[in-house]
């Protein structure tokens, strides 16, 4: 594996998380979270969105003229859209009622857009597809990771169970949108404490074994 194609397939995860790390898509990232489920099928339709606009983007960069290529790049991901959309309200009613005006928005995710214009219409298909796939899975996990302590301190229920029992004290405030102000800002800091201690454990390992030879 090169690289380029690592750093590519690992970059949405950590280093360039969606939500976590560069705040794209927070408008459905703070909507739609009060619900671990809700989470799940979100990030689900981006993730398709994601890599078939990134795929045909990448597939036409050299035919699309640079002069249109922004309405060009709406169209191809307002298709998908539309797709995902009548996909979800044709097998999954239920979530379908619960995302409403959030689905069809996916259109204006800067989170699309940004990969858009950023990557797949510069990039070869390969990577613009491994691009999206996980630039769309970190951006699920972030949401999910959102959703999930918003359930459980709100709700008291995860997934719709209750597995802490009916004694299990709740923040209301936490189902409302000063909770996912707070639970995004905290899980924000958090993931930063954490990405900074991971990178200064990679650059102390390349530091000593840089020092090891010469110490030999």
């Amino acid at each position: 594996m090169n690289s380029k194609f690592k750093k590519v397939a690992t970059q949405g995860l950590l280093e360039q998380n969606p939500v976590f790390r560069l705040a794209l898509g927070m408008c459905p990232s703070l909507a739609i979270t009060t619900l671990a489920s809700n989470a799940i099928g979100m990030g689900a339709a981006v993730i398709v969105v994601l890599f078939f606009s990134n795929l045909f983007i990448s597939l036409l960069r050299n035919i699309i003229p640079s002069k249109v290529r922004i309405p060009a790049y709406i169209i191809i991901i307002a298709t998908f859209v539309t797709i995902v959309q009548m996909s979800i309200y044709k097998w999954f009613p239920d979530l379908y009622d619960k995302l409403g005006v959030f689905i069809p928005l996916i259109v204006v995710n800067c989170l699309i857009f940004a990969r858009a214009e950023a990557f797949a219409g510069k990039e070869p298909v390969g990577l613009s597809m491994i691009d999206a796939l996980s630039m769309g899975v970190g951006y699920t996990l972030a949401i999910f990771i959102l959703a999930s302590i918003r359930e459980i301190l709100g709700n008291g229920t995860w997934f719709g169970m209750n597995p802490f029992g009916e004694g299990f004290p709740k923040m209301a405030s936490m189902t409302i949108s000063i909770g996912g102000f707070i639970g995004l800002g905290l899980c924000m800091a958090l993931f930063s404490f954490v990405y900074k201690k991971i990178g200064d454990s990679i650059k102390a390992k390349k530091l000593n074994e840089k020092k090891a030879p010469k110490e030999a």
